[in-house]
């Protein structure tokens, strides 16, 4: 998990504003604390904090374009580089093996009109600052569900900031914006322009959708497969839960070679990690363990007391940016074992959101009174999702340097889920809450876990918490 910071559209000499945004950038290191890059251009300045996942040698940012015109600075994964880059090989001299690099490829060869084009066809999470040296123009743009946060602003003079985290911009903007998700501003336009737009938004247009599970099990372990492509020690987030116990289990089964070889060599990390948080005697913790012993994974239980969790309430709203008091409740947990992660030398895990919003986990939609409205409400939810469960996960993570990937809302997967008819995700006599995920992976969980009813993070770690 990376950090970017931008001042764009300055007014007067870009080089008195280099000492200001590294000042500012300052504020995010926590995200990026492996390097910093700093660009200054004729009317702007950026700045990254890296933490390196992909191509730890040569990956460093800003980055280059050809002739060093573009130039780019990304908070993100993404994870078709492979393919992208062999689509545009012919087109595009890569200079790195940094999968971000691909976003310069796809600008370099399209159209100001197809920029929405080639945003859809990234699978990743993502949040960029491009600079045009040559025309002097920006394009900033954020991923389609919105899991890496972004956030506008501007100062006095009328420049206009971006930045990962708003703490980054307090200082200088006296009111700052969310960047939404599935958009991109052009200055060339001057527009901010929705990319992300689907079909399936519209109830009608998925009354008569698949129902097979064998979708949903090939589209997942497809997704869980691409989000292991890392160059650093990974793990995952096992809360003993349906999701994050699906994650785990098929995780493990690619653990012993290399995802970006297509499983041609032996993984050098050929061991799976989990970690599960609560205190003494929550029920995640003994379900987490029941899950690591059936699927194999060294596996790391981390018990926390009420006042523990007291006393970094603080650091957590620091690091969350939101008052909101059930992000902060199933916040803080999540922090706390952060911590501990990247004590241990890993800078990568796989984590369970998303699921509950695709597949109408929660239990309020027991109340749905019919297919369509139950499927409103899970496009109502992804909707929101970049302001809570998203926000939790990548700032908990990030606050102690740790990149959290959600496999479950890769747009791919999103799209598989999101065309099922929405009735074979409602319950019914013998069928609970995501009924229908759990028969997609029969055989990977203990029975016990595989149709446990669904608990709040916040309660699985414990009640008295």
């Amino acid at each position: 998990m990376c950090s970017i910071l931008g001042i764009l559209n300055i007014k007067g000499d870009a080089s008195q504003y280099r000492k200001q945004a590294i000042k500012l950038s300052r504020n995010q290191r926590h995200r990026g604390p492996d390097w910093s890059g700093t660009f200054v251009g004729n009317d702007c300045v950026l700045v990254h904090e890296r933490l390196s996942i992909v191509d730890v040698d040569s990956g460093a940012q800003p980055l280059f374009g050809t002739n060093d015109n573009a130039v780019l600075a990304v908070n993100g994964e993404i994870y078709n580089h492979k393919e992208l880059q062999a689509d545009y090989s012919g087109d595009y001299e890569f200079k790195t093996a940094s999968d971000c690099e691909v976003i310069l490829s796809l600008y370099e060869n399209h159209s100001e009109a197809d920029i929405g084009t080639w945003l859809n066809e990234i699978k990743g999470m993502f949040a960029f600052i491009l600079y045009d040296q040559a025309k002097q123009t920006y394009l900033i743009a954020r991923d389609p569900i919105g899991i890496i946060p972004l956030y506008t602003g501007y100062d006095e003079q009328g420049n206009l900031y971006v930045s990962s985290e708003m703490k980054s911009l307090s200082p200088v903007c006296e009111t700052v914006q969310i960047f939404p998700p599935g958009h991109y501003l052009s200055s060339t336009t001057g527009e901010l322009t929705q990319y992300y737009k689907k079909a399936w938004r519209d109830y009608d247009n998925v009354s008569s959708g698949a129902t097979a599970a064998e979708l949903v099990h090939d589209a997942l372990t497809a997704s869980i497969k691409r989000h292991l492509m890392t160059d650093v020690p990974y793990g995952v987030l096992l809360s003993g839960g349906l999701d994050s116990s699906i994650v785990a289990a098929v995780t493990k089964q690619f653990v012993e070679k290399r995802i970006e070889d297509n499983e041609e060599s032996a993984a050098w990390w050929p061991t799976l990690h989990t970690f599960a948080v609560g205190l003494e005697g929550s029920p995640d913790l003994a379900a987490a363990q029941k899950v690591a012993d059936h699927i194999g994974s060294i596996h790391h239980n981390l018990t926390y007391k009420v006042q523990d969790g007291i006393d970094a309430i603080h650091d957590v709203i620091y690091h969350l940016e939101t008052y909101d008091v059930t992000t902060i409740r199933a916040s803080t947990p999540m922090y706390l074992m952060a911590r501990k992660i990247r004590a241990m030398g890993i800078k990568m895990v796989l984590s369970g959101e998303g699921a509950d919003e695709l597949f109408g986990g929660y239990l309020y939609f027991h109340k749905a009174p019919n297919a369509k409205e139950f499927h409103e409400e899970t496009v109502r939810k992804l909707d929101k999702l970049n302001l809570f469960d998203c926000l939790r996960a990548n700032k908990s993570m990030s606050a102690w340097g740790v990149e959290a990937r959600v496999p479950f809302l890769d747009t791919e997967f999103i799209d598989t889920a999101m065309q099922l008819d929405p009735q074979c995700k409602m319950i019914g006599e013998g069928r609970m809450e995501k009924h229908i995920l759990r028969e997609a992976f029969k055989g990977y969980l203990p029975e016990e876990i595989l149709w446990r009813q669904k608990e709040q993070f916040s309660d699985g770690v414990g009640y008295s918490w």
